[in-house]
């Protein structure tokens, strides 16, 4: 079987970014590549827009920007890190998911702290009293 052949049968079976590359060609991997930076840099310039015009109602324009954010990230997953849904990206979806497990723990666990402590600590009106 050539990689040819190989390559036919898996490009109607893949996911977005999830290119094969062959070996005869010195570019064929650039394509998802440069599809991977034009919608990276059309989010990029839409996040950097966005808040300057009256597209978006004031309130909702963090939300927006969160929205894509995370398209940012599946952006970068799929075409760049060519993390898909294959069988043979299970242990790289695993590694992710704890990944952002940990950063989540980190990041909440602080949260929390910092909210007790500041519910713990005194105001400086309080000090003052104290100190009279």
């Amino acid at each position: 079987m050539s990689d040819h052949k190989r390559l036919d049968g898996d490009r109607n079976d893949s996911a977005p970014g999830d290119e094969g590359v062959n070996t005869h060609e010195p570019l064929s991997g650039v394509k998802g590549y440069a599809i991977g930076l034009a919608l990276a840099s059309l989010l990029t310039a839409a996040a950097f827009i966005l808040p300057g015009t009256g597209l978006i109602w004031g309130p909702a324009i963090p939300a927006a920007l969160v929205v894509l954010a995370i398209a940012q990230m599946g952006i970068h997953l799929v075409f760049f890190l060519h993390i898909t849904t294959g069988s043979d990206n299970q242990n790289n979806v695993i590694a992710l998911a704890f990944g952002v497990l940990i950063v989540a723990l980190v990041v909440l666990g602080s949260v929390w702290i910092m909210n007790h402590l500041h519910h713990q600590l005194m105001t400086p009106a309080d000090m003052m009293r104290m100190m009279r």
